[in-house]
């Protein structure tokens, strides 16, 4: 009795039943894995924009409505698109982990959900901007190959329960080696060709030695910074804004690569000469530089959404005369590689006063590629959604009540004069600083008028004028400093502008949609 009641104890413990949901769901996750690799691969040999992860991540760019684009960029700021891919990523692995389960319990439905996946990324491959001719195979080769795999693995883990069920112990060890076997080299295979792929398409490309090999010519005018345009205090913003430090912020989850030697510009609709550019008929129009703050319509009031740069390039109104731009229009369509539009009123292109260019370079070398290389829009006092397209190929003139732009229907208005605004950079809000003599010191901009003077408030008493940086031009943001007698204790700091024209910064709070935040900033400063 010992010995048999011993025999079934070992043979029980032996003869295991699989964990089958966990399987299934790694079963379904492998094959969504292998679904992206081989689609990634393909995109790689024969369509670069095909790739179903950026494809599908662009799609929810598109769709997701404006206040969850406004919380993404205030949560994230400019890592937004790398929180969305993550999201994207997680999302995937879910919907896998549930098309296995469902593979294992209902066959085939799991294959069915994977494949459904899969055309959904077709379609959101096929419908972009740029989709080339075969830019449905990459992600039609990958749906088949995930099916396929989802198929096999899915009926290897069935063998293995089977054999659990039968107490078959060579025939547990036979399914659990087939379905680890199978699962696993898949896995590795799909990671090794999944981001061998992706390195591949990104490095293969022949634009970064274009951009690096550019020889620009000179410019025929320069903008000279001048002598106290720039102070040297703790904290405070340079003048200039680094390349590296310039914000970003587009709807492009990758920066297109875009050859200057292909790259066409088109000026079409409401004029007497549809008219196309090469990047060399453009340069040779001559180049000039222009000192212009960009500012996002995203920036709340004291934010870092907004940066000045030394731009090369030629001056809109100069390329629209050439096309004779018909008298009832108002409006310039301008539109990206990738699709993207903005709506720019056509007086701010063709103002002589105005310095709206085609810019083909920033602070001294060709546009960096996240800024719109080769060729971007730079255009003074409206925010960048209505005007700095990047990458752009095209312009449509047209009238307002005719076209609308990418944001127009999410809620933003179609124009959006840059509101006059000024912030706080030292001291920091948490930043404890020393009793005693303290320089209050920040930015401001009120483009295309000027600054005339900055004022602060501190502790609800009296405004104080403060001292403005040597502007670069009207164009450009100032910096502005006080020095402060600073008391131990908490304090408040408030700081508005007023423009050349005797406009004062708008006091009321606003939000930044549809057409840009304002307020006056305050500031809590705790002197220690």
């Amino acid at each position: 009795m010992t010995t048999d009641t011993t025999a079934r104890t070992t043979e029980t413990t032996k003869v295991r039943r699989p964990h089958a949901w966990i399987w299934a769901a790694l079963a379904g996750i492998v094959s969504a894995a292998t679904l992206l690799a081989v689609a990634e691969l393909f995109a790689a040999l024969v369509a670069r924009s095909a790739s179903p992860v950026l494809a599908v991540g662009s799609f929810i760019v598109d769709v997701v409505p404006r206040p969850l684009k406004e919380l993404a960029i205030t949560l994230f700021g400019e890592t937004d698109k790398i929180a969305l891919l993550v999201g994207v990523g997680l999302g995937a692995v879910v919907a896998a982990a549930v098309a296995g389960v469902l593979q294992y319990r209902f066959r085939p439905v799991g294959a069915v959900l994977l494949g459904i996946g899969g055309v959904l990324a077709t379609a959101a491959i096929i419908t972009r901007a740029g989709a080339g001719a075969l830019s449905w195979l990459p992600p039609v080769l990958g749906t088949v190959a995930g099916v396929v795999i989802l198929i096999l693995t899915i009926a290897r883990l069935k063998r293995w329960v089977a054999a659990a069920d039968d107490r078959d112990l060579d025939g547990v060890r036979a399914g659990r080696r087939q379905f680890l076997l199978l699962t696993g080299l898949t896995a590795v295979g799909a990671v090794v060709v999944g981001v061998g792929s992706r390195i591949l398409n990104a490095t293969t490309s022949s634009v970064a030695a274009a951009r690096d090999a550019l020889r620009l010519p000179a410019p025929r005018t320069t903008v000279t910074v001048p002598e106290g345009a720039n102070w040297e205090v703790d904290g405070l913003s340079p003048i200039i804004t680094p390349n590296s430090d310039f914000y970003r912020v587009d709807t492009a989850l990758t920066v297109p690569n875009v050859d200057p030697t292909t790259w066409r510009l088109q000026i079409d609709g409401m004029v007497d000469t549809p008219v196309e550019l090469s990047f060399d008929d453009l340069v040779n129009m001559g180049l000039n530089e222009y000192g212009v703050t960009l500012t996002c319509v995203s920036n709340e009031v004291g934010g870092n959404l907004v940066g000045n740069a030394i731009w090369t390039g030629v001056p809109i109104r100069d390329v629209l005369r050439m096309a004779g731009v018909q008298s009832d229009a108002d409006m310039v369509l301008s539109e990206s590689v990738d699709g993207y539009t903005a709506s720019t009123p056509l007086s701010s292109l063709t103002d002589d006063n105005l310095d709206a260019i085609f810019a083909v370079a920033m602070n001294g070398e060709p546009l960096p590629f996240e800024h719109g290389f080769p060729v971007r829009m730079v255009v003074p006092g409206l925010y960048g959604y209505v005007s700095a397209t990047k990458w752009v190929t095209k312009l449509t003139v047209t009238r307002f009540d005719k076209d609308e732009a990418y944001w127009t229907p999410r809620g933003y208005a179609a124009q959006a004069p840059i509101k006059m605004s000024s912030r706080v950079d030292t001291p920091k809000i948490g930043a404890p600083v020393p009793a005693g003599t303290v320089v209050i010191a920040g930015m401001a901009w009120a483009q295309p008028i000027g600054v005339q003077k900055v004022e602060v408030q501190i502790d609800n008493g009296d405004w104080q004028e403060t001292q403005l940086s040597t502007p670069i031009n009207d164009q450009s943001w100032v910096q502005w400093r006080l020095e402060w007698t600073a008391e131990a204790g908490s304090h408040y700091i408030a700081v508005r502008a007023t423009d050349k024209q005797g406009n004062v910064q708008i006091q009321e709070q606003a939000p930044i949609a549809p057409d840009g935040s304002s307020g006056w900033q305050r500031t809590l400063v705790t002197v220690s």
